[in-house]
């Protein structure tokens, strides 16, 4: 019996060796090749040995590459534009919070008395800023009824100093109807999640992507069409992010953290949407940019002297850094757009759309995720503002901003970029997690992994 079970335990092993060559041949030549573990079965999904990275090379429609957004992000824009928006100039932003949706204003959406606006008391306003009324705070109200969707009205007083009040021809609001406006602490009001979620909110995203935005993709649309598209997409993402970065954990005992599942649900799993998100930020970067000359020399003067000079300080660092002169010198390029015949009017249309979205923000049914939706859309409208109204402002007027304006986008470029960075830190791990328990253990993907664990198991 010793002699017939030599040579079968010789000839196993020479099977077995014979199909570690095979593998090891086929793993070292092919180009998806998975990572295998020697060790038994793994529930993970089989990777490639030499992956490149899910976002690399330049990003759709502008003109710098995903790597040096994030290096610059993290070195430069992140952390400037984090001091930037503390400042009493940028913390403050004036804006009609209450319901008066023109799209369905019987819908029944203003009643639930939790999440109600409260006029702020008059001397916290400068002579200037006073309302001619003060209305009852039982007028406005919004539909969620969460607490975390109240807006913390405390306000410095000192803060406001007159600019030029001129409207925004891309966006709705009347900006130089100061009895209907009031002032909002950005920093008492971080974005985050606010319990708006179902129809409602449904409801908003669907009319500003059916009704305003052109079906995407499609061949039949111009640059112009998908620039729009994918800068609300943009937005719609960083606001998701946002959401899932700063998530109400467990509303019993207040406990706050990141809802990763709901990040990659809302976000990571659609790679389009990533894109769009970096797509917006250098959108709205280079209307910064192109606008440094205006932002170098306005007056950021709240009556503190010290912090006014602190503004204007770090606004220069920001716009002068050698860093991203050098990297990303055109983030966007906006000449090669509203060529040929068609150009004006296809400009107007886009102008009317953008327009409609800036007016959806009225309908939004809880008075934090208006206050955000309402300073981000003027954010995009200033940039549109900045980079398409050449021949209405820069070339005959010079480009005029109004305060609140210069508010919003820098405000605005500063929640796109904290929401880059958080994708571009938690995106990888988030994925293969998530991605990891999709992929059940008796489905994997890859035939040599199979094999080598029924060897292992056999």
């Amino acid at each position: 019996m010793v002699g017939v079970k030599g040579p079968r335990c010789r000839w196993g092993l020479m099977m077995g060796g014979a199909l570690i060559a095979v593998f090891l041949a086929v793993a070292m030549t092919s180009r998806t090749a998975p990572i295998i573990s020697l060790f038994g079965r793994t529930n993970k999904p089989c990777h490639c040995a030499n992956d490149t990275p899910k976002y690399s090379g330049m990003v759709e429609g502008c003109c710098c590459d995903y790597e040096t957004v994030d290096r610059l992000n993290e070195e430069v824009l992140y952390p400037s534009l984090q001091e930037l928006v503390k400042t009493p100039f940028f913390r403050y932003f004036k804006v009609k919070l209450w319901c008066d949706c023109p799209f369905w204003p019987d819908d029944g959406m203003c009643r639930l008395r939790d999440c109600s606006v409260c006029e702020c008391p008059d001397n916290e306003f400068p002579e200037s800023f006073k309302k001619p009324r003060i209305l009852s705070s039982e007028a406005f109200v919004c539909q969620e009824g969460k607490p975390e969707a109240t807006v913390d009205r405390t306000l410095d007083r000192k803060a406001f100093k007159g600019w030029t009040e001129i409207d925004n021809p891309w966006t709705s609001d009347d900006e130089t109807d100061n009895a209907e406006m009031t002032y909002v602490n950005l920093q008492l009001n971080p974005e985050r999640y606010t319990g708006y979620t179902g129809p409602s909110a449904r409801r908003i995203w669907d009319a500003v992507y059916s009704e305003n935005c052109p079906k995407y993709p499609s061949e039949e649309l111009c640059q112009e069409e998908r620039i729009l598209y994918k800068m609300i997409s943009g937005l719609h993402s960083s606001i998701s992010v946002h959401i899932a970065a700063d998530y109400l954990i467990d509303e019993a005992t207040n406990l706050w953290g990141q809802n990763l599942s709901l990040l990659y649900d809302r976000v990571l799993r659609y790679p389009d949407r990533v894109r769009n998100l970096y797509f917006t930020y250098l959108f709205v970067l280079r209307a910064v940019m192109k606008a440094t000359e205006y932002l170098e020399h306005a007056e950021y003067d709240t009556g503190n002297l010290n912090e006014d000079l602190k503004t204007q300080s770090l606004m220069k660092q920001l716009l002068f850094n050698s860093k991203l002169q050098a990297a990303c010198p055109l983030p966007f390029d906006e000449a090669k757009l509203w060529k040929g015949q068609k150009g004006p009017e296809l400009k107007q249309q886009i102008q009317k759309q953008f327009r409609n979205i800036s007016a959806l923000m009225d309908c939004v049914g809880c008075e934090k995720c208006r206050l955000w939706g309402k300073l981000q859309v003027l954010g995009l409208g200033t940039a549109l503002k900045i980079l398409f109204s050449g021949d209405d402002y820069q070339e005959h007027l010079g480009l005029d901003l109004q305060r609140n304006e210069v508010i919003a986008l820098m405000n605005l470029l500063n929640r796109l970029s904290e929401s880059v960075k958080f994708v571009h830190e938690v995106g990888p791990s988030v994925e293969t997690t998530m991605e990891g328990q999709i992929a059940a253990p008796a489905k994997e993907s890859c035939p040599f992994h199979r094999m080598w664990a029924s060897i292992f198991n056999s």
